[in-house]
């Protein structure tokens, strides 16, 4: 064991000041490039990582002309007149350490703001949280174990700098050795024993660090395992006692008229909600949750207008944008977003005023306990509900503010069919006296039907058609609003004369009730529609031959060929959907059977 232990307080004073600076301009660092998107990002990314590709006597070459007597610093030092120099002092050597390890703090603490799901931070913001409560409430206390293994390794390359340190504070022993210098100059010398005394020494220092951040956090994803274990579903009454979530009255409405540019999409929407739920309904990538995210202020329109209750979140005229967090909109996304590091509790209050007293705040989210019949729930973690009780939470979460308008981007995709049944009975009640304007996103048209009385169906970020559920479903204009409302059977069309048009990939002439389009383009009709007859005088009966059939624990899908027998298992042209007890009664007959499509039940459209 050296006599001399100085290198072993200099390494530890130096790299724990520079663990501290490096801490602090790390973090605050990776969080300002984590929002950052700007011009430049690039070259900034470059230069913040730079030391940790360049070779470190470059590195301590570089800060001996900056700190040096005829550098920037040195020459602003004596202009000054002080007398201190950081060239060949322990100051130095904690410089040299902080420049060579803040790369690495910073790209590991970059990485865990980075894993943060984004709907955490974009619901955050709806529920009016400003951007310092999100950094202390949310996104801090997410990243921190990987900021604790951040500063663990900035750390460990802090103890470990070598060549920059010996450029800036070079081997003054006592006074800038560290103990990457001793070992380099004891083997210099031949003193492999004091060598290996200090290399033993860096590393217990370096690897206890580590292994003491990988033991905590082996116990915490323990402890989140743990509490995951707990979650169970309770199936509460479906009663109306959420109603009491909503308290805002409001009789303006929601108007929207935006356009979106992107690269590869373009979003032009047009349309105004009133107190009834409307439901976009539409394919993947229509641009339905892209709305929500307009509205919400999440996304930014490339230009119009939003306009809530009379008020104006948006503007590109004008240059207004209000920001999420005052624009008193309810947002619940497709998986919830609940804070996984807050309770059920403190996910309910963090929509609640900030002024509000503690007490009131108590009694606040009791009462949204028990109006989402989750009561006795407030102390457990998201990782420990079921699905649907994370979705009550969110819920609850997004009414708490008692926002004007609440928007549900998919709210049931997670969830099992009987669960999913549920939860969108409670929801309707909710609904029905909730006193904002609300928008519910969905793929699913029987979702659509079911909740909202007025449908907005969208196809390629265009809105196709809008209006009450009974139009879109019984009148849809185009193809795909019919295909989007579950309609299966399309054939070309033309027409011949009043009353008649001409099925074109059916083969054959159709009498029509309804009042033939001037662009007719497609005529349609829906698998439940198509009926089967014994009677053949009537109007639009053909005879039929059964191609294949397909069921379902209570129907039967049968796929039909018109007018002749088919040729192939893919040659038909309708598909008819009966129940299995109308199936029984003919399945056995001799073909062909008759088919007519009721005149009442054809759909035309442009």
């Amino acid at each position: 064991m050296p006599q001399d232990l100085s290198p072993l307080w200099i390494s530890l004073k130096t790299s724990l000041l520079a663990t501290f600076i490096t801490f602090f301009i790390g973090i605050a660092t990776a969080y300002w490039m984590f929002g950052y998107r700007g011009k430049g990002k690039s070259l900034i990314e470059g230069i913040l990582i730079a030391p940790l590709i360049l070779p470190p006597t470059v590195v301590g070459f570089i800060l001996l002309v900056f700190f040096g007597k005829n550098g920037p610093v040195g020459k602003l030092m004596e202009s000054w007149q002080l007398d201190f120099s950081i060239v060949f002092t322990w100051y130095g050597a904690a410089i040299a350490a902080t420049v060579v390890s803040l790369p690495l703090m910073y790209k590991t603490a970059l990485g865990a703001f980075e894993q943060i799901d984004q709907n955490l931070l974009r619901v955050a913001r709806t529920l009016g949280a400003t951007e310092s409560t999100i950094f202390w409430r949310i996104s801090l206390p997410l990243a921190f174990p990987g900021i604790l293994a951040a500063t663990t390794l900035a750390f460990a390359r802090a103890l470990g700098e070598f060549g920059a340190t010996l450029m800036l504070a070079g081997n003054i022993p006592g006074q800038t050795q560290t103990i990457p210098m001793a070992i380099y100059f004891a083997v210099e010398a031949g003193a492999m024993e004091e060598a290996w005394f200090w290399s033993i020494a860096i590393m217990v220092i370096s690897l206890s660090g580590i292994v003491a951040v990988n033991y905590w956090q082996e116990n915490r994803r323990g402890e989140r395992k743990r509490r995951g274990q707990g979650g169970q579903e309770i199936h509460g009454g479906q009663g109306s006692e959420l109603s009491g979530l909503a308290t805002q009255s409001s009789t303006s409405g929601l108007i929207v008229d935006i356009e979106k540019i992107l690269p590869d999409f373009y979003l032009k929407a047009s349309f105004s909600a009133n107190r009834q739920p409307l439901g976009l309904l539409g394919g993947s990538g229509a641009g339905k949750s892209m709305i929500l995210r307009c509205i919400a202020g999440i996304e930014t329109p490339t230009k119009g207008k939003i306009i809530l209750n009379g008020r104006v979140l948006f503007d590109s005229e004008l240059g207004i944008n209000v920001p999420s967090r005052e624009r008193r909109i309810g947002f619940v996304v497709q998986n919830y977003a609940l804070f996984p590091n807050m309770t059920v509790a403190q996910n309910i209050a963090f929509g609640l005023p900030e002024k509000m007293s503690a007490n009131a705040t108590k009694q606040q989210v009791e009462s949204k306990l028990i109006d989402v019949q989750l009561s006795g729930f407030g102390d457990r973690y998201p990782s420990q509900l079921s699905g649907g009780q994370q979705q009550r939470v969110a819920i609850a979460r997004a009414l708490s503010s008692q926002p004007e308008a609440l928007l549900l981007d998919e709210p049931f995709s997670a969830l099992d069919t009987y669960l999913r049944s549920q939860l969108e009975q409670q929801m309707i009640e909710t609904l029905a006296d909730y006193q904002g304007i609300t928008l519910f996103v969905t793929h699913s048209m029987e979702e659509a039907y079911r909740v909202c009385p007025n449908l907005l169906v969208m196809e390629d970020g265009k809105i196709i058609q809008n209006g009450t559920r009974y139009d879109v479903f019984e009148r849809p204009a185009t193809v795909t609003a019919a295909q989007l409302t579950g309609c299966k059977n399309f054939s070309t069309a033309v027409a011949v004369e009043s009353g008649q048009i001409e099925a074109v990939d059916w083969g054959c002439n159709l009498q029509v009730v309804e009042t033939i389009p001037d662009k007719l383009s497609h005529v349609g009709i829906r698998a439940h529609h198509i009926t089967f007859t014994n009677d053949s005088n009537q109007n639009n009966t053909f005879r039929c031959w059964l191609v294949r059939a397909t069921e379902t624990p209570h129907r039967m899908t049968l796929f039909l060929k018109l007018h002749s027998s088919p040729n192939t298992f893919h040659d038909y042209h309708l598909q008819a959907e009966v129940f299995k007890e109308k199936w029984a009664t003919f399945k056995d007959k001799p073909m062909p059977w008759y088919v007519r499509l009721d005149p009442l039940r054809l759909m035309l459209m442009e």
